[in-house]
């Protein structure tokens, strides 16, 4: 189990699920039943287990991180919560159960049962339903559940029991749901991007006084001071794998934090994030371990910082999703013309670069994603069809317009690997500068700019 989130709700809490278990109910049609599992419990090795985290669906709609429980919601918005039964001698070894006695005034919902019930409860209230909703492809044998639970109510069908006729991924009406954000989310976010930004200050200044002092600084050192910020901000978890790359570490995307020496001279990149109360946060800083920039290096940062001012500036409500990409894009390619990366009697306009997509070898990533209780959040990227238009999709879809409520990354890069044409000034040069950005009713705010961006600020942050 998770002991690290609280099981009893605050009145305020429990008031924002019923609201999200509410629209839900609605949305499913008459006479439906949602079935939602949490995720299960992982073996990491011999009588290990991996860290337990909820399905984000499943804790969307109640905010219980127990392991082992299943919420039914129907259309009527009564919801009945599968969960572990309280046993003192587990709690002894596991921690705390909540348990059914408590589940509905802890969690304000209707009703709840043992897991250990689960087939027969489900099975009853699947009876004389027109319809189920179930998350597709994200439950490992869920399906076959499913099938299993509607033959049992097929198997009455001779005492008049009717089974349901058309089962939906309730993952479709979800996604929509949370790709728009409530003011609950926001709040939390917000507290996510602050802890995750001072942990980044807390890196940058590590990184320089360690070096000042002649020690030995290996990337994993810096983990480590994000991993301290992360936790002792209030934080439950890192959000994804942290990424510490020193060097020429910085042009692999997904490096993790290895045991790589740290020289001064090095540019650091870190992209890390920490995750709060199931909320994740997502920033990058590029900077230099000593704390100064070289020249190079502060060619291609300003760069690829324009990059991202411009992206940012192309956020905002009735943009499209991918006008912060292309904003982003062509800020990049005038850079690497102007610089020299690419030659510019070889490779024409700016526009021929795009078209060509001869950047590609050094920013080969999109700007930005969803984020939210997931890092990669739900939510489609292109426009949904129209009930008039539904069944004749365009042959290249529009991306999606943003809307006050959104939360993405912006997130621009350029990674400079050695080749022929490219001056060995740059070479091994990798930066990532990225935030995350609610859209708001003008623009977008930044939840994350706690810790600085601009070249001089980051340089007087490191000699304090």
């Amino acid at each position: 189990m998770n002991p690290l989130l609280q099981t009893h709700l605050t009145p305020s809490d429990t008031g924002v699920y019923a609201e999200r278990r509410a629209r839900l109910a609605q949305a499913l049609g008459p006479n439906a039943l949602a079935i939602i599992p949490t995720a299960p419990e992982r073996m990491r090795n011999r009588d290990a287990d991996f860290p337990f985290r909820f399905d984000s669906y499943f804790f969307y709609l109640c905010g219980f991180a127990e392991p082992n429980a299943v919420l039914l919601i129907d259309s009527s918005g009564h919801t009945t919560l599968l969960c572990q039964a309280k046993d003192l001698e587990r709690e002894m070894w596991d921690g705390y159960r909540l348990g059914p006695l408590e589940a509905p005034s802890a969690l304000g919902i209707q009703s709840a049962a043992p897991i250990a019930e689960k087939h027969a409860v489900i099975a009853k209230q699947l009876e004389n339903k027109h319809a189920v909703w179930w998350p597709f492809a994200t439950h490992e044998g869920l399906g076959q559940d499913v099938e299993r639970w509607l033959d049992a109510v097929r198997a009455k069908a001779r005492a008049g029991v009717r089974c349901p006729s058309m089962q939906s991924d309730v993952c479709a009406i979800l996604d929509e749901m949370r790709l728009v954000k409530d003011t609950h989310e926001i709040q939390t976010m917000g507290r996510a991007g602050s802890i995750s930004a001072h942990a980044h200050v807390r890196a940058m200044r590590y990184s320089a006084a360690a070096l000042r002092r002649g020690e030995d600084l290996r990337e994993y050192h810096l983990e480590a001071e994000l991993l301290h910020a992360f936790r002792s901000g209030g934080a439950q978890f890192p959000a994804y794998t942290s990424i510490v790359a020193a060097g020429a570490n910085a042009c692999v995307l997904h490096y993790r934090a290895g045991n790589q020496a740290v020289v001064s001279g090095d540019l650091i990149l870190i992209d890390a994030g920490c995750e709060l109360d199931g909320y994740a946060a997502d920033i990058t800083r590029t900077f230099p371990a000593n704390g100064v920039f070289s020249a190079p290096q502060r060619d291609v940062y300003a760069v690829v910082l324009a990059s991202q001012e411009a992206a940012v500036a192309a956020t905002r409500p009735g943009a499209r999703f991918n006008d912060p990409h292309d904003a982003a894009l062509r800020v990049l390619c005038e850079g690497l013309l102007d610089l020299g990366i690419l030659n510019r009697q070889d490779a024409g306009t700016v526009d021929d670069v795009i078209a060509n997509r001869l950047y590609s070898p050094f920013y080969m990533h999109r700007t930005s994603h969803w984020l939210g209780l997931d890092v990669h959040d739900c939510g489609a990227y292109s426009e949904p069809l129209s009930e008039a238009s539904a069944g004749v999709a365009p042959a290249t879809p529009l991306t999606r317009p943003l809307v006050p409520g959104m939360v993405l990354t912006i997130e621009p890069g350029l990674y400079i690997r050695p080749a022929e044409q490219v001056p060995e000034a740059f070479h091994h040069i990798g930066i990532r500068i990225e935030d995350d950005a609610l859209v708001t009713a003008d623009g977008c705010t930044l939840l994350t700019r706690e810790v600085p961006v601009a070249i001089d600020e980051i340089e007087a942050l490191m000699r304090a």
